[in-house]
């Protein structure tokens, strides 16, 4: 199985997960070591350079961190019991939606039109032409393979976090098919999921 279509298939798994995600999910959960604490502190430094002046206290040093390991090779990163950030296998961490709308500016945007809305909300994948049509917005800077927050037209916070199939430039060029694969939405199942208790 090539790469790509590996790439897909976990794609695809990934968002059925969140649609009914739950505490049960969880197989494990395990404080870490401090090695790798600091592996993961650093992969989100480098990720998120926004964050940075607030990372401790995201991230304490002192106090445990926890990462469950849940089906479908997803992880959250816990910290007091609160899930934070989240990653497949070893892909990139990415926030979660309650952690990017109390830092709204740690992420590359995209903007959705008012017709994509209730297709995000509800775990599609964002077509490019809901990102070109009037009302969607590009940041040409973003590049293929990147965690990037999902903008509606005329709403203040993010409803979607995505990890782009293809970059900006070529999402206009193109103008055609999945621009962005919907990671975590409004009213998923870690949406609802405040805190693992």
């Amino acid at each position: 199985m090539s790469n790509v279509v590996r790439i897909e298939l976990l794609m695809l798994l990934w968002r059925f997960v969140w649609m009914r995600f739950s505490s049960e999910e969880v197989s494990a959960q395990n404080q870490v070591k401090a090695s790798v604490q600091r592996k993961i502190r650093q992969s989100i430094a480098e990720e998120y350079p926004g964050l940075e002046p607030v990372l401790e206290d995201l991230l304490p040093k002192k106090s445990p961190l926890i990462v469950a390991k849940c089906q479908n090779h997803l992880n959250l990163v816990l910290v007091n019991n609160v899930p934070l950030f989240f990653n497949v296998r070893d892909g990139p961490y990415m926030p979660t939606l309650r952690l990017l709308h109390q830092y709204p500016d740690v992420m590359k945007k995209l903007q959705v039109d008012r017709g994509a809305i209730k297709f995000v909300l509800s775990g599609a994948n964002i077509m490019c032409p809901g990102l070109t049509s009037p009302g969607g917005a590009l940041d040409d800077d973003v590049l293929e393979e990147t965690p990037v927050a999902i903008m509606a037209e005329g709403k203040q916070h993010a409803l979607a976090i995505g990890f782009t199939k293809l970059s900006a430039k070529d999402i206009r060029a193109i103008n055609k098919g999945i621009g962005v694969d919907n990671m975590h939405y409004l009213n998923d199942g870690l949406w609802k999921m405040e805190r693992m208790d």
